[in-house]
């Protein structure tokens, strides 16, 4: 029997989840969603034929509950669901920085929850969801949290200890790209290329490596050094890059990434 889920918090991410199911088949009658807005709930009726209810309505009915709010709301949202949430539910959180154990301490005894942390190209079928369990979560649980998710990309399973590192990895990973891709493009401008043009050649170049990547097994060393000719312009960039401490200021960034991603998790 198909299981009935709830999607509660349908901004980008919880509404990408919704259409990702329906597009890989589950049925409408068994999906719900909540919005804070009348209007908003009245957009998902129309656009996707389910129901949108309370929160409580949806925690009365719902055998999975997918949490998509923001962080700083989950408190709140726990304390109206408590009253209605049994320990025969699944509750996913798609919360950055939120642990399985805050989930737990506020909701019945022995109430099975998923911790996921997906990013935004969920939004093109083209996310990384790092799922890990809670106490009280199976193997079933999380690979009911995989086929929910896997719906709209990839998904990975790690112990909740790595989800801080994966959140500062993947989770934020996508604006990483985009700010290279910034940079990139006013480095097209500056040398005399329109903006959609210099636009237009990362984009490409950023797809066409990232798929080599994923397709080609290499590791990355070795694809650059395929680029990188001797006394070439490759090589003349890559300099510049390592000048000016590209690669430490990386690894500097997701590493605060990852603290600011524990500082969540302890309320601050």
């Amino acid at each position: 029997m198909t299981q009935t889920v709830a999607v509660l918090g349908t901004g980008k991410i919880g509404e990408a989840l919704l259409s990702g199911m329906i597009r890989a088949g589950w049925p409408t009658a068994h999906l719900l969603a909540t919005a804070r807005r009348t209007d908003r709930a009245e957009e998902l009726r129309a656009r996707y034929g389910i129901d949108t209810v309370s929160n409580a309505e949806a925690a009365k009915r719902a055998d999975t509950l997918i949490l998509a709010v923001k962080p700083q709301d989950m408190g709140k949202l726990l304390d109206e669901l408590a009253p209605h949430v049994s320990s025969d539910r699944l509750v996913i959180s798609a919360a950055a920085g939120i642990t399985t154990a805050f989930i737990e301490e506020r909701l019945t005894a022995d109430t099975p929850v998923v911790r996921v942390m997906p990013n935004t190209p969920v939004l093109v079928d083209e996310g990384m969801s790092v799922i890990s369990a809670g106490s009280h979560a199976t193997g079933g649980h999380l690979a009911h949290a995989e086929e929910i998710f896997g719906g709209v990309g990839k998904t990975l399973r790690v112990p909740e200890s790595q989800q801080d590192a994966a959140t500062a990895l993947s989770g934020s990973g996508p604006a990483y790209f985009y700010f290279l891709v910034e940079a990139m493009t006013d480095a097209g401008i500056l040398l005399g290329l329109p903006r959609a043009q210099a636009h237009d050649l990362i984009v490409q170049a950023a797809i066409g490596a990232a798929v080599m990547l994923r397709d080609s097994g290499e590791h990355p060393v070795k694809l650059r050094e395929a680029v990188t000719s001797p006394a070439g312009t490759t090589i003349s960039a890559i300099r510049e890059l390592e000048n000016h401490g590209v690669r430490a200021a990386l690894i500097a960034a997701i590493e605060a990434a990852r603290d600011r991603s524990r500082e969540l998790a302890s309320g601050n």
